[in-house]
């Protein structure tokens, strides 16, 4: 019985060693396993990495280009923000140089053409939004319009256009020029 006694003792490092070297092997294998799968989701994110970093060059590109054109879209306004101006002010400059030519103008002739050019000439100011400001005596002075050029008495009560020195011009909602005017003094 001793004999078999030994005989364990002496088999258990050899079991032992089978069982370290099992675990051994299947660690070996979990480590390769492992080591595989970490380079596959290395290989992914590299991926992923290389795509996003496209998604963003091409977004800044289309962020650039925008930026550009927007650039020229506002430098071609400015240049041509008087064209549509322009345009209604030709024929009436066209309409004075024909008015010179005349050999042998008439008062008649030339007041008839005046007040054609002055048609024209409005037209050109209403397809453009330049609208008059053309307050009446007694209107309440209005400083956001009108210019008080002198302050006179008056019957009137103060503060009010006593009479119109020049007519204002507004386009579209903002003023061009005041119109200049007298006001009525305090009492």
């Amino acid at each position: 019985m001793q004999d078999q006694e030994n005989q364990e003792v002496s088999n258990q490092p050899e079991a032992n060693a089978a069982a370290d070297a099992a675990n051994a092997a299947n660690a070996g294998q979990a480590a390769q396993s492992s080591e595989t799968s970490l380079e596959e989701q290395l290989s992914a994110t590299e991926a992923k990495l290389a795509e996003m970093h496209d998604a963003f060059m091409r977004a800044k590109a289309e962020a650039d280009n925008i930026r550009r054109r927007a650039q020229e879209d506002v430098s071609k306004a400015h240049k041509f923000a008087i064209e549509s101006f322009a345009e209604a002010m030709v024929p009436v400059r066209d309409s004075l140089e024909m008015a010179l030519k005349v050999e042998a103008p008439t008062v008649e002739s030339i007041k008839e053409g005046v007040e054609m050019t002055l048609k024209q000439l409005t037209a050109a100011f209403e397809k453009n939004r330049l609208v008059e400001v053309m307050p009446q005596a007694g209107d309440k002075l209005d400083p956001n319009r009108h210019q008080a050029v002198a302050v006179v008495p008056s019957e009137q009560e103060a503060n009010t256009v006593v009479a119109v020195l020049q007519k204002g011009y507004m386009i579209a909602d903002r003023l061009l020029r005041p119109a200049i005017v007298t006001a009525a003094q305090p009492k």
